[in-house]
């Protein structure tokens, strides 16, 4: 590409009040108030004083933000210019929404918790956000990520696990084979927590959310975490809830005991679609062998609290030179093993295998969440952090919910939310007026035309007729 004309033939001037750079907002709050977002937030928000005030306008202002790019409460400024007060009413300034947050505690955060559940459960009701074939269940990840902050007055701020200065997020996803993740529960806690507290009550809250979106009907879904998890306070809420669980364990003198009960002639060998690098020699692998054996879990707990499944471990040579003083005669393996409910007629070793190693899928989620609104958490306040956390949940599955929406089976309906953003919401546009309607004068050949287009026509349809 080259510069067309002469430097000097060219000026700017910000002066047209009909531009807007991002019309794709227009479909993306169509979606959000068909979902009940704005009416849900009026009816149990409870923000005391005025900075509670209209609480649905500010909710949405603040979620639209997010879908248009913000991850600063000043950077809600998006939403002030040109033709957007023609387009949207309530365009509430910076710091508006900045009070409106601040005034948030902790029954607020969760009053925030259960509008969030109920938008999802309302976008999957109209969406087939998560499509599940014959025989398939939905998986469940759940992990906790470290936000890095910056700055001495955040409250709850501290140095977790990763040695990072943050604060702790816990997130819940749901997905299959053929649907990206969304996110079913969330919570922001103290960077110093680890990573097994509350956990539970998540669990507990993420099962009943897609328990109501009936995606899962008619099947056992499958609770995958790491070994922080491996407890039974998760664990036996997952069972309870009528879950299967699949759960690293760690390596504690019983695993170790069991381990070594595995006849050698049981070990299969697995080969990886792509080679895969050692978390702990940084080498790349790309064979390994998997066993399995019975295995009751919590056994110091009392009998009606024990578990009974399967630990499934996979084995890799020890090619760390430094793990041994000289060559041995023998092989040295390496042994990773998980703990699962699932019977082994509906997964087998392998396959078991092969479906935990996708837990990693939420590694993607909590990467899509920190390239936007969770680049930053805007407020020194704890529970405005929070609520800026579920809103920002909102509006990712609202992306999500429109990629879908968009291109059904095309690379949208996967897409992250970085390239929603760019394809169907950072669209500008013209606006004018005819016979009292507006009229959005988009790009010529935009490269996602189809897309959007769908994407406006379906949020844009007339509701149903009721029959009586």
């Amino acid at each position: 590409m080259q510069f067309k004309h002469a430097p000097t033939a060219v000026s700017a001037a910000f002066d047209d009040p009909s531009l807007v750079s991002t019309a794709g907002l227009v479909p993306m709050l169509r979606l959000a108030q068909r979902a009940g977002l704005a009416e849900l937030a009026h009816d149990r928000l409870s923000v005391p004083t005025d900075k509670g005030a209209n609480a649905g306008a500010k909710v949405m202002s603040l979620v639209a933000g997010m879908l248009a790019g913000a991850d600063s409460i000043d950077d809600m400024n998006l939403l002030r210019h040109g033709g957007m007060g023609r387009l949207f009413a309530r365009t509430y300034a910076p710091s508006t929404l900045g009070s409106f947050l601040r005034g948030f505690r902790f029954g607020h955060v969760r009053q925030l918790d259960a509008v969030a559940s109920r938008v999802l459960q309302n976008l999957t009701a109209d969406t087939p956000l998560l499509q599940v074939r014959d025989g398939e269940r939905v998986m469940v990840d759940l992990d906790d990520t470290i936000i890095e902050v910056h700055g001495y007055q955040k409250q709850g701020a501290s140095f977790g696990y990763s040695g990072v200065r943050g604060l702790n997020a816990l997130i819940a996803t749901a997905s299959t084979s053929s649907s990206a993740p969304v996110i079913l529960g969330q919570r922001l806690r103290q960077g110093k927590t680890g990573s097994p507290k509350g956990a539970a009550r998540i669990v507990g809250d993420t099962l009943a959310t897609l328990r109501r979106t009936g995606a899962a009907a008619g099947t056992r879904p499958l609770l995958r975490a790491d070994s922080a998890f491996y407890g039974h306070a998760a664990i036996g809420t997952a069972i309870n809830a009528g879950a299967d669980v699949s759960v690293t364990v760690r390596m504690d003198p019983a695993v170790k005991a069991a381990i070594a009960t595995i006849p050698d002639d049981a070990w299969e060998m697995i080969e990886y679609t792509d080679s895969i690098r050692d978390e702990t020699t940084g080498q790349l692998i790309s064979k390994a062998e998997v066993a399995e054996i019975p295995f009751t879990a919590f056994r110091s707990r009392k009998k009606a609290e024990q578990v009974a499944g399967r630990l499934v471990v996979r084995r890799i040579p020890d090619l760390n030179p430094n793990k041994v003083e000289q060559p041995t005669l023998f092989d040295v393996y390496r042994h990773h093993a998980f703990f699962t409910t699932t019977d082994k007629k509906v997964m087998d070793t392998v396959v078991a295998d092969k479906t935990h190693r996708a837990h990693a899928i939420i590694e993607q989620v909590h990467a899509d969440l920190k390239n936007g609104p969770l680049a930053h958490l805007p407020s020194g306040v704890f529970t405005a952090n929070s609520a800026w956390l579920v809103l920002a949940v909102i509006a990712f599955n609202l992306t999500r919910t429109a990629g879908v929406i968009a291109d059904k089976a095309g690379r949208l309906a996967r897409a992250t939310t970085a390239t929603i953003r760019r394809t169907l919401i950072h669209v500008p546009a013209r606006l004018a007026r005819s016979a009292r309607r507006i009229i959005l004068h988009l790009p010529e050949a935009w490269p996602w035309q189809n897309a959007l287009h769908r994407l406006f026509t379906a949020t844009h349809a007339p509701p149903p007729v009721t029959t009586t």
